[in-house]
């Protein structure tokens, strides 16, 4: 049961790094697996067969996420893309509570709110100039040093929570080339994307795991700042009709059904 719970949490993984406007590091947070994933990549020989017996599974269906939703989730966002971003506020409000929690784990001080309203400011005025940039698409060349930057781009958005790659990689018009990539297995790009990836993973795993060693309480709370910010650049907004009715149900049963297992983690300790 504990090897289906990570490997699921994989696939979540795995499709929230494709999809526009969520953070891969936001939905590790809110799975309680980001500090353990950061410290394991940053310290990758200390207790190797351990880890890695537990992140095989979370990095199978992280896989298996990607290649099975790079398709449906390229679908969903150009033909039912309201209804998706309903669906994925809700999952990530139901999770607050396992986030605080985890941030708490060793203790709590009023002054760690300090850092969580910095970032949740700047992650607010972020989402506000890229919602004035919103559309900006413009059609990009396929390199290998543009491959590895691209690469490089996915893998600073998920090891950072509240940084949505898929978003920086539309801006760049570099999404449609990176998904059609990975959609149709194009190995002579995914080399190149997979040099880029493991080059900032690695990066920015080291300096996040170091914050966490020497200050964790100031750091999970900057990062909550950035989840919590980054639930603001998914939601899309609410008008009074029947349509959106329908689409704050669907939040509201994709938060009751998150809010559930997220008590469900905190109360199993896991």
């Amino acid at each position: 049961m504990n090897i289906m719970n990570r490997f699921l949490k994989g696939i979540a993984l795995g499709a929230g790094a494709i999809a526009p406007g969520v953070s891969g590091g936001a939905l590790a947070v809110i799975f309680g697996l980001y500090d353990k994933i950061t410290y394991f990549i940053a310290n990758f020989t200390e207790n190797f067969k351990e880890n890695l017996l537990y992140f095989l599974p979370v990095g199978l269906g992280g896989v298996t996420g990607v290649l099975l939703f790079s398709k449906i989730i390229e679908y969903l966002f150009k033909y039912h893309e309201i209804d998706v971003r309903y669906a994925f506020t809700g999952l990530m409000l139901g999770t607050i509570p396992s986030v605080v929690h985890q941030a708490n784990k060793k203790g709590y001080r009023r002054k760690y709110l300090i850092p969580f309203f910095l970032l949740f400011t700047l992650t607010v005025v972020v989402v506000f100039i890229e919602n004035n940039y919103e559309g900006f698409v413009k059609s990009v060349e396929t390199t290998p040093l543009k491959n590895i930057f691209y690469g490089s781009v996915v893998g600073f958005g998920t090891i950072v929570p509240g940084i949505s790659a898929s978003l920086i990689l539309m801006y760049i018009g570099a999404y449609e080339v990176v998904i059609k990539a990975i959609s149709n297995i194009q190995i002579d790009i995914l080399f190149y994307l997979g040099i880029g990836f493991a080059l900032s993973i690695l990066l920015f795993a080291k300096l996040i795991s170091f914050l966490f060693e020497r200050a964790y309480g100031f750091t999970y709370y900057a990062i909550m700042g950035l989840v919590v910010g980054s639930i603001i650049s998914i939601f899309p907004g609410y008008e009074l009709s029947l349509g959106y009715a329908y689409k704050l149900i669907l939040m509201i049963a994709c938060f009751i059904i998150s809010y559930s297992l997220s008590k469900m983690t905190i109360n199993t300790g896991k």
